[in-house]
């Protein structure tokens, strides 16, 4: 039985404190906060209340192997999830309007010939066919696996269309060359671009395997936790106590111990240490840089890379959620040149062109969420430029004068096509910055990591979960296989199954 420090109190922290507390370790996570969860909080304020991170969950089944490895009760048994019927609405740039059902093929062909014109259905169902035959070959190595010792392997994009037309000596295919080559229509482009630009990488850099990601709505559904996606953070954490996981809370960790070449503890920032035989980390801490091996070898656990950060408005309303209203509304930009080229510039400016924000809007039917039946609790999310000083690289400043609030009136604004009369049924408003991001979890500039693809030279892979460094792990999204709920619980197996001695498997 090993001393296993975990650092963070992070969704992939808890997962993985989980699975190796039931390994029969001694496991004791060390947060540097008052609270646990991560990105994964919640804002309550006078009856209504919100999810500050993730508003949707996509493979559940990570979370249902998580509870059926680690307890007796399901993961049903302890949150209520629910499939989100329809999985989406998108409002585009000319006025279309499209509502696509939550995994139905048919459904989703028959939708998009009605909004966009007959053959669109299946051009948008032939590039998921695409998409799955991507996520057959990514599956296994990508999310299942550890990290092999070349990662390069992952520098290819897998994407099958791109040997018939993107090959080489053409440039690097990007998701955008192969959505205007094989969808034509802007209106089904930004369809699939919105997917990419949701995880804060730009499209005409991402790679073409991000057609995985609707792929996977499409497949597997999407799906809200009762309560708030923070409800799936509460039964993780009471999962790690009942196998007798010990937190310390406000402990941060402010160096790393070494002792006969291998990881041996952690020492906290009041100078008192934690030997531990083990140590995973759930977040990239500066004491962790020199965590390489003893030839040298380095150890690329090292936080955002030029990253983009999340803008939210959370939403007070007067007046009842409208019947069959879509949970979730994508506003798409107006100006889609110029939203990319503000949120992807070396150096910002403070605010994007008119018309150049795309708007997540999230309005769950549910009471808990909401003081009664004659209010509604709404979320607005966009991909922003992350927190840094006035002429950062990839930054904004986001605690400057009316930066802030300025933004925030334009995704109010952009919402309205979404929620009509949104602005005059406002009762109050929270706003959510990189900046406030930063100050509650720690991730520099407020980044938020999107997973793991193959493709783009490999520039979208993360560290191995395996540190050079004996004893040292790493889990969570900046560690393989990158960020997202799911990633998260995949991260967790992967680490807790190297300890036990495997070839680090969430199998």
């Amino acid at each position: 039985m090993a001393r296993i420090a975990v650092i963070g109190a992070g969704m992939a922290s808890l997962a993985a404190a989980a699975r190796l507390a039931v390994g029969g370790h001694r496991v004791v996570v060390l947060e540097r906060t008052g609270g646990y969860g991560g990105a994964v909080g919640r804002l309550a304020r006078e009856g209504f209340a919100f999810d500050t991170g993730p508003g949707l969950l996509t493979l559940p089944a990570v979370y249902r192997d998580l509870f059926v490895k680690t307890g007796k009760a399901a993961l049903e048994d302890v949150v209520g999830l629910a499939e989100v019927d329809p999985a989406a609405r998108h409002v585009f740039a000319d006025g279309t309007e499209v509502t696509l059902p939550n995994a139905s093929r048919s459904g989703t062909v028959a939708a998009l010939d009605a909004a966009c014109g007959p053959g669109s259905g299946e051009r948008w169902a032939d590039l998921l066919v695409r998409g799955r035959e991507t996520w057959e070959v990514m599956r296994r190595p990508m999310l299942e696996e550890a990290l092999p010792a070349d990662p390069r392997v992952f520098a290819r994009d897998p994407y099958p269309a791109l040997r018939r037309g993107f090959g080489p000596g053409r440039g690097r295919p990007s998701l955008a060359r192969v959505a205007a080559a094989e969808l034509r229509d802007p209106r089904l482009v930004a369809l699939l671009e919105s997917h990419l630009l949701a995880q804060g990488v730009d499209p005409r850099e991402g790679p073409a395997s991000a057609a995985v990601l609707p792929y996977l709505e499409a497949t597997f559904g999407v799906w809200y936790v009762r309560g708030g996606v923070r409800a799936l953070a509460d039964a993780v954490y009471e999962r790690c106590r009942e196998r007798r996981v010990e937190f310390r809370f406000d402990a941060p960790v402010a160096g790393l111990l070494v002792a006969g070449g291998r990881a041996a503890g952690v020492r906290l920032a009041d100078g008192s240490e934690v030997p531990a035989d083990i140590v995973v980390a759930g977040a990239p801490l500066p004491a962790l840089a020199a965590a390489g091996g003893a030839d040298g070898t380095p150890w690329p656990f090292t936080g955002p890379r030029g990253e983009s950060g999340r803008f939210s408005v959370h939403l007070a309303l007067r007046g009842s959620r409208p019947q069959g209203c879509a949970h979730r509304t994508v506003v798409h930009a107006a100006d889609r040149k110029g939203a990319l080229d503000w949120l992807f510039a070396r150096r910002p400016a403070p605010l994007p062109p008119r018309g150049g924000v795309t708007v997540t809007v999230l309005r769950p039917d549910d009471p808990a969420t909401r003081p009664d039946g004659g209010h509604e609790a709404v979320t607005l999310t966009a991909p922003v430029p992350a927190h840094g000083t006035a002429g950062a690289p990839r930054a904004v400043d986001w605690n400057a004068p009316g930066a802030a609030d300025g933004f925030a009136d334009l995704v109010v604004a952009a919402a309205e096509a979404a929620v009509p009369g949104l602005r005059e049924r406002e009762l109050w408003r929270e706003v959510r910055t990189p900046a406030d991001v930063e100050r509650e979890t720690g991730a520099a500039g407020g980044a938020v990591p999107g997973p793991s693809l193959a493709g783009a030279g490999g520039t979208l892979l993360r560290a191995a979960n395996r540190a050079p460094l004996p004893g040292l792990y790493a889990v969570g999204g900046w560690a393989h296989p990158g960020g997202g709920l799911p990633h998260a619980g995949m991260s967790a197996a992967i680490t807790a199954d190297l300890v036990a001695g495997g070839p680090g498997g969430s199998r």
